[in-house]
């Protein structure tokens, strides 16, 4: 069975994928009204990334990025960069597999593993002697995996060759 969509990209160009994590670490450190009920844009787009790119984006991109996230919002510093190592782990390993769904069921795994990446960041956050923030923080990685196909979609929208290319 051949993947959902077949269609030729072009390469990937290492700027795409640095102002792609731009946006989402300005996304981010923006000043949501409520942040447990808004998805985490950065681990939105390294799970795209590490998912399509495994060789370019994965555990030490993850790691990084999950610093200068944990700089940004001003939290214990390793939270971010732990939970999103996890999170590039996960996508890396199911990235063969995922890559064979639709979106749809892409965005169910993806899910699991934004579900699984707050999971580690909560548990980080709780040994810090914090607060547990309530059960409304499990619908940040749910509204994430809905804009999984819109992500998808717009992420790969500078790799996409126009139609007339594809013809030739």
């Amino acid at each position: 069975m051949p993947p959902a969509n077949s269609s030729i990209l072009m390469p990937v160009r290492l700027s795409t994928i640095v102002a792609s994590f731009a946006v989402a670490l300005f996304l981010n450190f923006l000043p949501w009204r409520d942040l447990r009920l808004m998805p985490d844009f950065v681990a939105l787009t390294l799970c795209f990334w590490s998912i399509r790119q495994p060789r370019l984006v994965g555990l030490g991109v993850a790691w990084t990025v999950g610093l200068l996230s944990d700089a940004g919002n001003g939290v214990l510093l390793g939270q971010h960069a732990l939970a999103y190592s996890i999170l590039a782990f996960l996508s890396v390993w199911l990235s063969r597999r995922i890559l064979w769904f639709g979106t749809g069921l892409q965005a169910l795994h993806v899910l699991l593993i934004l579900l699984a990446a707050q999971g580690v960041a909560l548990l980080v956050r709780v040994a810090a002697g914090n607060a547990f923030p309530g059960w409304p923080i499990i619908v940040g990685p749910i509204f994430g995996a809905l804009l999984w196909p819109l992500v998808t979609w717009l992420l790969l929208l500078p790799q996409r060759r126009a139609q007339r290319e594809q013809a030739i």
